[in-house]
């Protein structure tokens, strides 16, 4: 990584965090008194002003497609592929419906403030070549979902850092299927240009967030669970292609 080049747009994302410090014991106040509906709302609105100024400042836009798919009110989870750090404010800026928290890999926790922040958010941090501390995350995360929350996963497991995207990783699956909840794919590109390209983080790009329509799980029997990986990474594929089949022709 390129430290130096990396402050001024490191620097955006840690005023940002600080201009949301005024939620913090709003939302662990909520959550102590068992209050997740208040708990909740904090989570959406400090998403909110941290995003929007994140975003505002570098001059990030998010093009929505078929933002009509896009569930009034959750739980839910969604599914994406996941080609950059970018996916994740995508997702903040374009998702204002209901509460977002996020499936991450444990090195992110380590980030001072910031990992903090992901797991007061109700983000779930996911040990990896662990299979019991993998089992406690989609255990934990099915028990968000009960409780009302939504999930964000990439089940490919990690960046593509391009346009390719690799297989779905089917274990991913288990935290939607085990609390019946809908899951909407998602299929993301052009993230990677605002920082994967060049290591640096950079302004005045845009992505593209196609929203699929959601899939029913409650109703579901064995066989098309079996299927449901491979479902929705076929949509999120497909979808995929699309878009950059449409970046090209305008190019």
């Amino acid at each position: 990584m390129k430290i130096i080049a990396n402050i001024p747009g490191f620097s955006v994302i840690a005023r940002g965090l600080l201009k949301v410090r005024k939620y913090n014991h709003l939302i662990d106040d909520a959550r102590a008194a068992g209050e997740l509906e208040k708990e909740q709302q904090y989570i959406k609105e400090a998403v909110y002003d941290f995003s929007s100024y994140v975003s505002g400042t570098l001059d990030l836009s998010f093009n929505v497609i078929h933002p009509e798919n896009l569930p009034q009110s959750g739980p839910a989870v969604y599914i994406a592929n996941h080609q950059s750090y970018a996916d994740i404010l995508a997702f903040m800026c374009c998702v204002r419906n209901h509460q977002l928290a996020y499936i991450a890999k444990d090195t992110l926790e380590k980030i001072p403030v910031f990992g903090k922040w992901v797991k007061r958010i109700r983000g779930i941090f996911i040990h990896r070549g662990d299979a019991r501390a993998s089992l406690a995350t989609i255990n934990e995360g099915a028990d968000y979902l009960k409780q009302g929350f939504s999930l964000v996963i990439f089940p490919e497991g990690t960046r593509s850092h391009g346009g390719q995207m690799a297989a779905f990783k089917p274990g991913s699956f288990k935290l939607a299927t085990k609390a019946r909840v809908p899951i909407v794919p998602i299929s993301l590109n052009r993230g990677y240009h605002i920082f994967e390209d060049q290591g640096v983080l950079t302004k005045h790009h845009s992505m593209e967030f196609l929203v699929h329509p959601p899939i029913e799980t409650a109703g579901m029997d064995r066989h098309q669970l079996a299927e449901l990986p491979q479902q929705v990474e076929d949509i999120v594929r497909q979808g995929l292609e699309e878009l950059q089949r449409q970046e090209t022709n305008h190019e």
